[in-house]
């Protein structure tokens, strides 16, 4: 029974993080798998793919529907990660549980560190893409993706503005097709794995991550994005310190 809380609230924390941000939800997911609800490392980051493909998809129909998703641009995006992600995904079953600790950690200080800079650090692009630079950045979210079982939507969005130059509406929405078809790559060289997994955890903590994205889209409405983003990225780093001082013992 505690375990089924701990995943009904973890989850709709994470929901709620990902409505009201448009990102950076699922890097909290991982931590919380593993610390709260007892999962390794390994476990927690295939755990965490099958939670951001949800929510994604379940976010992308929303945004779909409110024609905010380039889906040629966003399909060769993700075309690029595709490959990086399954191979990334692959890896991460062979690697050591510090490191994969690690690596998480240093991530989540990433996505705070960029949800910290000045809103104008990501200014629309001069609407000259540049392929190569797409291929490349497409490429380093799958392998994000796919080795730490995160959306990368903190990357992806900046990403989709500066290179392929999207209005942020639009950059939102087709992130979010970007995320999913990585985490679906991913999971595919996964799925021995995901057949022993607690799902009596990870469903109750998928839904409410669902129902807490449309929350969190209502919650960002009334509070201002700047301020919900500081709060967010102090959590992160605190979150980052705690596995990395786990890491060392």
């Amino acid at each position: 029974m505690t375990a089924l809380i701990l995943a009904l609230i973890a989850g709709a924390v994470v929901g709620l993080t990902l409505g009201a941000l448009g990102g950076g939800g699922s890097v909290l997911a991982v931590p919380a798998l593993i610390y709260l609800l007892g999962f390794t490392p390994a476990a927690a980051t295939t755990a965490g793919l099958i939670i951001v493909t949800s929510t994604s998809l379940t976010a992308l129909y929303g945004h779909a529907r409110a024609g905010q998703v380039r889906w040629k641009a966003g399909a060769a995006f993700a075309a690029a990660g595709i490959l990086p992600a399954a191979a990334a995904g692959a890896a991460a079953a062979h690697l050591p549980q510090a490191v994969l600790t690690i690596a998480f950690a240093a991530t989540a200080v990433l996505c705070a560190i960029n949800m910290l800079r000045p809103a104008d650090t990501a200014r629309p692009g001069s609407g000259d893409v540049q392929p190569g630079k797409a291929a490349g950045v497409g490429a380093g979210l799958g392998t994000l993706t796919g080795l730490l079982g995160v959306g990368g939507g903190f990357l992806a969005v900046p990403a989709l503005v500066t290179v392929l130059a999207f209005e942020m509406e639009v950059a939102v929405g087709t992130s979010l097709l970007v995320i999913t078809a990585n985490s679906l790559a991913s999971l595919a060289t996964r799925s021995g794995a995901a057949t022993s997994l607690d799902w009596a955890a990870i469903g109750p903590f998928i839904g409410t991550a669902i129902l807490g994205a449309w929350d969190g889209k209502r919650m960002a409405a009334k509070v201002s994005g700047p301020r919900l983003q500081r709060i967010f990225a102090v959590v992160l780093l605190a979150v980052a310190a705690f596995m990395l001082a786990d890491a060392a013992t």
